[in-house]
């Protein structure tokens, strides 16, 4: 059963022992045989005081000491003995007469460990005739009631769950403490580690215990699972007397039921004991460790934190550290690194390691002196590493020459995907697949040499089997993908494909599988979470994009390709959500963006993004020479469609927002020439028709919704409402108008007609439009004039910024999603007053109420 401190001085029990003491209560006459047991710490000797104060207070005569013959004891007296596993036999066998004798009320408390045998008949006397309390730890719920009477603590339940983690429940752990944390300004989700306070109260606990029970405490603080036997080794003990040791730390309260050490106990163990002791038990146990395969990590990284990893041996070092490599590369870097301090050199492992973490500086740095000094097979590897961090920066032709120079049977493969994302398929030296590669099948070549064939396939074939092709690379690397090195994943490559074929959902899901396994480790994680937050901005979802970014963003510096696609992602997003002063704020960064990565085939989505971008803000032509070199690459590769058709898709939006109706109609015309190609293929190219006819001043509203509602079933449904909406916004047929913009606000993500009432089904009639102030119809009508704001305000006597809060407060009001509804809405409610509108003249952009 569960319940205090020893020192403390208030119980928290269990139903049982609770319902023992009123019972005494309510009759402290009637006969008691009582046992009470448990480790050290989980309130034993709290129980029996508050036992014998309740006999006190009614009367009674309490005895405390055992006595040494039966006939010395007051039949009216209560015995309550604390401590009886350390009573001599002889006292131990009068308690176990007077127990049979049934003539006298007795309470024994004692530990679990040692158990001798007159003890041993005592307790099964006890228990036969009596009660038995048996000693646990608290529960969660048993520790929050402890500290209840504590406001300090208690009131925060991220002190409460810090608390009974570090004790394990342990009733004087958690007395301990809750006593160091009183009065200490702790961090939201707690403190990051015991208070020293509570941790020096260990000081005497330790002292007390016999040498062997020290050693053995020390290689549990270890945190390495220990078997029997190998404890047995390290403590030169046989089974039994290993059993007897882990049997007396139990009874002491400092080694829980399940074999493992309390946080706050390892910690107190840890830093307690002397340095000397705890490195010859380290070391020996390191030893040991090697010697059976035992796993090293938990035991160096426990010497890392005691800070006597310089007592490790070299080859311990170097097998921690592959054991980090995939779920912790940078530790394992840092332990390879040590390693090669000790004298085991590891420079080429220590490369990859950083090269997974991400520190590609110190990956290149490591590699490139490897190149030149380590022996033919470390030379191989270092070259992998040394391509692997040039891809990431873009330096695509120095990444192929290195893969290629390796002879490694993936990196040969890798060398032919960087050499097909430059553009140059002549180039490709080894057919992906080529089964006279050197080395075996293994999962890391098998994946590479599927890429390689994925990305051909995209260039050649249908999409489906590039993308097919992609996944099942992605699947392959998932049981080991933490620990491989990657120029770009499968995954990655894969949500590409699917991305420019209008797969979401496909890109969505290998992109979720390569997160959750890890795959490419840290070096690959902000890549899968841009790809993520870029599909999610491409549905219209910004608010979820956004906030993938911002998790990118706070992770520390982007490499080149990487912080390309950040960077159109932001301006992605403020374009979508009409945020004129983010799209200026983000400019200047992502054209630096642009300068720093290289044109490549994949990374022609941020570049088509950027380019609508710099079109809206007046400065496309800073992007030109890379547009120029992105078309010049894909007509080396034989202009494929699965890559040109979303570029020209972006090159048809800035045309039209630069008002140059000659390139316009060269997208539309590269766009319809690939609408075979694939089914994304053909939605894009009946959009681009529809688009160039609406600014022409054509709107065929059958059409038009034909083809945004074609956008939003592969998933680009915000392209789709925008569509709808211009549509809206250029026709001067009311119906017309009313459908378009009922069809934007559908696939915008809203039902039909929603913020302004509901119709009846069937019905083609319109709710009354709501209505405005004459402020707000003054303000209306002077901005579908094409006034700006400093205009509107002069013509008004209003400032600028009063005109915008007008502006802003219609938009919420009649719930539009953006300014091409808010513009329609406007029309139609000024029409319908007799109020009239300037109308766009065809083949204008709409007035923006930004400007």
């Amino acid at each position: 059963m569960s319940m205090s401190s020893v020192t403390a001085s208030r119980l928290v029990l269990d139903p049982g022992p609770q319902a023992l003491l009123h019972t005494v209560e309510r009759d402290p006459s009637a006969p008691l045989a009582l046992a009470v047991t448990g480790p050290d710490g989980h309130g034993r000797s709290a129980y029996l005081q508050e036992l014998a104060r309740i006999y006190r207070r009614a009367g009674s005569t309490v005895l405390e000491s055992a006595p040494d013959r039966p006939e010395a004891v007051d039949p009216d007296a209560v015995l309550v003995i604390d401590d009886a596993h350390l009573l001599d036999q002889a006292r131990l066998r009068v308690l176990c007469g007077l127990v049979a004798g049934r003539q006298h009320r007795l309470a024994v408390g004692y530990r679990p460990w040692p158990r001798p045998a007159a003890l041993v008949d005592l307790a099964e006397a006890l228990r036969r005739d009596g009660h038995l309390v048996l000693l646990t730890p608290f529960n969660r719920e048993q520790t929050a009631a402890y500290l209840s009477t504590d406001p300090e603590i208690a009131r925060r339940r991220d002190l409460v769950d810090f608390v009974h983690h570090q004790s394990a429940g342990v009733p004087r752990d958690v007395e301990r403490l809750a006593r160091g944390l009183r009065g200490q300004e702790t961090p939201p989700g707690g403190p990051a580690e015991p208070p020293r306070q509570a941790v020096l109260q260990f000081g005497p606990d330790l002292e007390n215990l016999a040498p062997d029970v020290r050693r053995l405490l020390l290689a549990l603080a270890a945190g390495v699972p220990l078997p029997v036997d190998l404890l047995g080794a390290l403590l030169e003990r046989e089974q039994g007397e290993v059993d007897e040791l882990i049997a007396a730390t139990r009874a002491a309260g400092l080694l829980g039921a399940d074999g493992r050490l309390a946080p706050i106990v390892r910690q107190a163990v840890t830093t307690l004991s002397p340095a000397v002791d705890r490195t010859a038990v380290w070391r020996r146990l390191t030893e040991l460790q090697l010697a059976g395969g035992g796993p090293l990590l938990p035991l160096v990284r426990s010497m890392l934190a005691a800070g006597v990893a310089a007592d490790c041996p070299a080859t311990a070092l170097e097998a921690a550290a592959e054991e980090a490599l995939a779920g912790e590369p940078a530790l394992s870097a840092e332990l390879f690194a040590a390693a090669t301090a000790a004298g085991r050199p590891a420079a080429t492992r220590q490369a990859v390691a950083a090269a997974l973490a991400g520190d590609l500086d110190t990956a290149l740095r490591l590699a490139d002196r490897l190149l030149t000094t380590a022996a033919p097979a470390d030379r191989a590897e270092a070259a992998t590493v040394a391509a692997t961090a040039l891809a990431h920066r873009g330096q695509v032709d120095r990444s192929v020459e290195l893969y290629r120079w390796s002879g490694i049977t993936s990196a040969r493969a890798f060398a032919a995907v960087g050499t097909l994302a430059a553009g140059r398929p002549a180039d490709v030296a080894d057919p992906p697949g080529d089964e006279r590669a050197d080395g075996p099948p293994t999962l890391h070549a098998s994946a590479a040499r599927l890429m390689a064939a994925g990305v051909r396939d995209s260039l050649t074939g249908p999409p489906t089997a590039a993308l097919s092709t992609l996944v099942q690379a992605a699947a392959l690397l998932e049981p080991a993908g933490r620990s491989v090195l990657l120029p770009d994943s499968p995954a990655a490559l894969a949500a590409l494909t699917g991305l420019h074929c209008g797969e979401l959902d496909i890109a969505e899901r290998v992109l979720d599988r390569a997160t959750a396994s890890g795959t490419g480790g840290p070096l690959m994680a902000a890549r899968h979470t841009l790809l993520r937050a870029w599909i999610a901005m491409v549905r219209g979802h910004t608010d979820i994009a956004a906030s993938q970014l911002a998790t990118v963003a706070g992770g520390g510096p982007l490499e080149s390709r990487d912080l390309l696609f950040a960077c159109a992602l932001e301006l992605g997003i403020a374009r979508r959500n009409s945020d004129i002063g983010a799209l200026q704020r983000g400019w200047g960064h992502a054209l630096e963006a642009v300068v720093r990565h290289p044109v490549d085939l994949f990374t022609l989505l941020p570049l088509g993004e950027l380019a609508i971008a710099g079109a809206r803000l007046g400065d496309l032509n800073r992007l030109e020479p890379y547009l120029r070199e992105a078309q010049s690459l894909l007509a080396r590769l034989g202009d494929p469609p699965l890559w040109s058709v979303p570029l020209h898709w972006s090159g048809l939006h800035a045309a039209i927002l630069t008002e140059q109706p000659a390139a316009a109609d060269d997208h539309v015309a590269a766009v319809l020439a690939a609408a075979d190609h694939n089914r994304y293929a053909a939605v894009v190219a009946a959009a681009a028709a529809s688009w160039v006819e609406v600014l022409r001043g054509v709107v065929d509203p059958v059409r038009v919704e034909a083809a945004a509602r074609g956008l939003h079933d592969i998933g680009f449904g915000w392209d789709g409402a925008r569509l709808a909406g211009q549509a809206a916004i250029r026709t001067a047929d009311r119906r017309a108008m009313t459908m378009l913009l009922d069809c934007a606000r559908t696939l915008h993500g809203r039902p039909a007609g929603a913020g302004d009432g509901q119709r009846p089904a069937g019905t083609a009639t319109r709710p009354a439009p709501p209505r405005l102030s004459d402020r707000e119809r003054q303000v209306a009508e002077l901005v579908l004039a094409g006034l700006t704001y400093r205009e509107i305000g002069d013509r008004l006597f209003i400032s600028a910024k009063t005109v915008e809060h007008h502006v802003a407060r219609m938009r919420a009001r009649l719930d539009c999603a953006n300014r091409a509804e808010l513009l329609a809405l406007l029309r139609t409610i000024l029409a319908d007053r007799s109020h009239v509108a300037e109308q766009p003249r065809p083949g204008r952009s709409a007035p923006d109420p930004h400007r």
